[in-house]
Order: C-alpha cells, then sequence, then structure tokens
C-alpha cells in the first residue's frame, strides 16, 4: 500500500478533496494538512490501512493514534461523552484539542489505532481542507503526523515529501499549518479526575478553568501520542537553553537572542509555536553536527515548545 512511485501532490480543491477522499475509502494513505501538523491519515476503521501507517512511520506499536472526526456526532459513535467531554468539545472544537475518552462497545475502530487500549484519542481539526475532507470520505481517519517516527513533525508539504516519500499514496496540499504544534491531548478519568497527556495550544490553565485541578500523571503507561521520552528529534544532539552558539552548532534563537534561524524576534510565543518545527527541520539539514536553541519562557503555549524542544534533545 502506498506504492513505490512519487506521491501524487493534489491541490486542497473540490477535485483535490475528491481524489483524496477516493484514495482513503480505498484503504490507501493520504498525506493532510491540519491546523498543528499535517498527519498521515488511513482509515481508522480499517485493519490494513491502519498498519501502512505503522510501517510508513516506523512507529512503535504501543504508541496509540488520533483519530479525527468530521463532527461531535461522529466522535460519540466511537466514544463515550459524559458532560466534561460534552462541554470540552462544544468549547474547544474544531480546534486543537484531542480528548482521550472509553471507547465505545460498538466502535468500529480497529485494535491497531488504540494500541490495546479502552481508551480512543478524538479530535476534530480546525482546517478548511481537512473538514472538507472529513466530511467527503465520510468515515473517521487515523491521522498520526506524517513523518518517520520520533523526527521532526512536519508543518508543510515539502517536509512531508522529504521524510515520507513514496511511503503515502498522496500529498494534500493545504499550505504551510498555521498552528505549527500538535494538539493539546487530556484523558478524562472514570473517577471525575483529568491528566494533561500532551501539551499543546490549548493550555492546562484553561483546561482547568473549566475541569479544576489536573490530577499527576503517575504512570508511565503510553496513552496518547508524543509521550515518548525521545521525540521530535532532528537526527543530532541538542543543547537547550543556549545564550550563544558553539562553532559547530545551529543555533535556534528567539527574542532578541539571533541564531542561525529564529522561532521569533520579537519573542511572540504563538509564532514561536508555529515555526518551531520548520527551524528543527532547517537545523536538520545543516552541516553543522549539533544543534543549539535559545531559552524559550516556559509559560502558556511556552511550556508545549519546551516539552518538545526537551523530547528533542533526549
Amino acid at each position: 500500500m502506498g506504492g513505490k512511485q512519487a506521491p501524487e501532490w493534489l491541490a486542497a480543491d473540490a477535485d483535490g478533496i475528491a481524489r483524496a477522499a477516493s484514495l482513503l475509502r480505498a484503504g490507501e494513505l493520504v498525506a493532510v494538512p491540519t491546523e498543528t501538523v499535517y498527519g498521515l491519515a488511513a482509515r481508522a476503521d480499517r485493519e490494513a490501512a491502519v498498519a501502512a501507517i505503522y510501517r510508513a512511520k516506523g512507529r512503535p506499536d504501543f504508541n496509540p493514534l488520533i483519530v479525527h472526526v468530521a463532527s461531535p456526532e461522529m466522535a460519540r459513535c466511537l466514544a463515550v461523552f459524559d458532560d466534561r467531554a460534552e462541554a470540552l468539545a462544544a468549547h474547544f472544537w474544531p480546534g486543537p484539542l484531542t480528548l482521550v475518552l472509553p471507547a465505545c462497545a460498538e466502535s468500529p475502530i480497529v485494535p491497531a489505532v488504540t494500541a490495546g487500549l479502552a481508551t480512543v484519542a478524538l479530535r476534530m481539526p480546525d482546517h478548511p481542507a481537512m473538514r472538507e475532507l472529513l466530511n467527503e470520505v465520510g468515515v473517521p481517519l487515523a491521522a498520526p503526523s506524517a513523518n518517520r517516527s520520533g523526527s521532526v513533525s512536519p508543518t508543510t508539504p515539502q517536509h512531508v515529501a522529504d521524510s515520507l516519500g513514496a511511503g503515502v499514496s498522496a500529498i494534500l496540499d493545504g499550505g504551510a499549518c498555521p498552528r505549527g504544534l500538535e494538539s493539546t491531548i487530556v484523558a478524562l478519568r472514570d473517577d471525575g479526575a483529568w491528566q494533561l497527556l500532551r501539551q499543546g495550544p490549548v493550555t492546562e490553565a484553561e483546561l482547568a478553568e473549566r475541569l479544576g485541578p489536573a490530577k499527576p500523571l503517575a504512570n508511565a503507561r503510553i496513552e496518547a501520542p508524543g509521550q515518548l521520552a525521545q521525540h521530535y528529534s532532528p537526527g543530532k544532539p541538542v543543547r537547550l537553553g543556549a545564550e550563544r552558539a558553539e562553532a559547530d552548532e545551529f543555533f535556534i534563537g528567539f527574542g532578541p537572542i539571533e541564531g542561525d534561524c529564529s522561532l521569533s524576534e520579537t519573542g511572540d510565543l504563538a509564532l514561536a509555536a508555529a515555526r518551531l518545527y520548520a527551524c528543527l527541520h532547517e537545523a536538520a539539514g545543516s552541516v553543522r553536527p549539533r544543534v543549539a536553541v535559545a531559552p524559550v519562557p516556559d509559560e502558556g503555549i511556552g511550556a508545549a515548545i519546551n516539552d518538545r524542544l526537551r523530547r528533542a534533545a533526549a
């Protein structure tokens, strides 16, 4: 599946979306744009299609996949929504929030998507081309980031082509991802508690406003993407909190600290999130064997940026 030829490059217009939907319904892999990063999509109700995702990414089979849905109605066919889940979906969907919820007994999602867990990770993305595609294809789509597992996440179609090449049947070109940072993942527990499994554009403070304080994450079980200790790696040693670069380091700047590229010259954390993976891709392509990154404030979305940087440096 996915073939050995170069992927089709599809415009995000009616014809391109119809072609992408046709490929997905047939069980093929299509790289798709979201507001966060590009996803490697396959229908989540077919074992062979999901297996192709793992094959293309080289992804560990204990790492669950996020399922993308067209609507809350589709989501309710896949998971049990309590009042908290309904409230979060009403406020944050469509958008960069993934909910980890108990899976419905009659859910069509195949076990390979959930890695055998009794929960499923669901998101309703907020990208016009992806929303049109989900409505067109008519089935939930498993869509982890469209890159080799553990490497830098893709925020442009070219990043996808460089990482996966012929491992994907088509790339739906929706331009650069506006958010540039993977979704926040929150797990809602049966006892009324909740846990933040991955930081992202929706902050812990925003969730706590609606859910109360989070429960500490006390176990090491992998329940969602991005929980592996080493992830988002540019394939080189990464040094964090650097005020200046050594001679053999590609330097990623922030704010007043200049570098070979900058997350944001003005210290804008939202822009830094959007540029994070582009800078890491640039660092990966540099002839310099090491990477250094200027300090980023650990507040708001900065906490999510630093989470990704720590994993890149692990």
